[in-house]
Parts: C-alpha cells; sequence; structure tokens
C-alpha cells in the first residue's frame, strides 16, 4: 500500500510541475490596429473670376506683363504703351483703354505684337450692341468669327487678315485681345487669346 501511495504522489506532484509550466504561458490581448485620423482642411482657396469693374488706370493692372510673355510662351521685349480713351456719348461709352503691348524703342503703337483694350458703357445693352456691331463689321470684311468662351462668358473669335481677336462684352464692360498673325503661333491662338481676354477682366487679387 505504501508503494501505491508513493505512485499517487508522483502522480499529484507531476501534475503540479505541469501545471506550473502552463502557469507561465501568458495569452497577450489582441489589440485592433489604430484608425488614422484624417483632419480636412477648414480653409477654401478662391479662385479669381471675371467682374464688370470700373477701368483700370494703369496696363499692368490689366494684364501685367510679365504673364503675358508667360502665356504666349515668349518674352516679347520692348514696352508697354497705354492710351486712354475719350467718352462717345453717341454709342454709350463711358471710358477707354487699350494697351499695346512689345511696343519696340523709336516704334509706333501699330507695331505692338498683342493689343489689349477695355472699355466701359452706360448700360449692358449698350456695350453688347457694340460688341455686335464691330463682329458685323469684321464679317463685312471676310473675317472668320466664331464662339468662344471666355471665364463663363460667350464672346466671339475674330480671324482676320492681318490679325486674330477675342472680344466680348461683360455687364457694361466690353474687351478685345488683339494678335498679329506672327505674334501667337496658329495652334495656339484661342488658348492664348481667350486666356488674356479673361485676365483682362479680372482683378488681381492681393
Amino acid at each position: 500500500m505504501a508503494g501505491a501511495r508513493v505512485v499517487v504522489v508522483g502522480l499529484a506532484v507531476a501534475a503540479v510541475l505541469g501545471c506550473a509550466s502552463c502557469a507561465r504561458v501568458v495569452e497577450k490581448p489582441i489589440v485592433d490596429p489604430a484608425i488614422p485620423t484624417i483632419t480636412v482642411p477648414t480653409t477654401t482657396t478662391r479662385v479669381p473670376v471675371m467682374v464688370d469693374r470700373p477701368l483700370p488706370d494703369d496696363c499692368e493692372l490689366v494684364v501685367p506683363a510679365d504673364v503675358l510673355n508667360e502665356r504666349i510662351g515668349r518674352d516679347l521685349g520692348g514696352s508697354t504703351v497705354q492710351i486712354i480713351g475719350i467718352p462717345e456719348p453717341g454709342v454709350g461709352r463711358t471710358a477707354k483703354l487699350d494697351c499695346y503691348y512689345g511696343v519696340g524703342e523709336n516704334r509706333g503703337i501699330a507695331t505692338a505684337p498683342i493689343v489689349i483694350g477695355l472699355s466701359t458703357y452706360a448700360d449692358d445693352a449698350a456695350a453688347t450692341t457694340r460688341v455686335a456691331e464691330s463682329l458685323d463689321a469684321y464679317r463685312g470684311d471676310g473675317a472668320s468669327v466664331s464662339e468662344v468662351e471666355v471665364g463663363k462668358q460667350k464672346a466671339a473669335l475674330v480671324l482676320a487678315k492681318d490679325e486674330n481677336l477675342v472680344v466680348g462684352s461683360f455687364g457694361k464692360s466690353t474687351f478685345v485681345a488683339r494678335a498679329k498673325q506672327d505674334a501667337v503661333p496658329e495652334d495656339q491662338v484661342k488658348a492664348v487669346l481667350t486666356a488674356l481676354a479673361a485676365r483682362s477682366m479680372t482683378p488681381e487679387e492681393g
């Protein structure tokens, strides 16, 4: 019987030892992966838009020369000459500003490769009528006239014999961007002139 008790004790010891070894195994809790926090910006970027505004008093406020050079892909050189027109009550015009870019030294403004002009009128109807009359005159001279968009406004692309231009109206204002035939590559005329026309009606922020 003593032997039997020894066996029992031995089994008990073994069981205890076995359980002791099991007690050293500690299960680690499962941790869910962290979910990244996405922060939504609270500020917005304001995109400049065309506005019907009083005429600027400087061509650098119409289209800066460096912006124009960047748009056409080369430096025109020369200087910018501005001509302030007079009111013409007969057609409802109240103010006029023409900007001649790239005028060479001792050269007249007629040699300018790029011209951008802005005018203001007594009301929207007078501005629209003035543009329509100009387009009729170009058609009469055999020019090609097609519709384009300047910003969100409808305007016209005129392909004439000696120059190409984009002309349109916005509220009480009219705008025109002209380029001599060799001033802008033929395949870029539409893109360049519509961009310059839109810029001429977009105040610079800052």
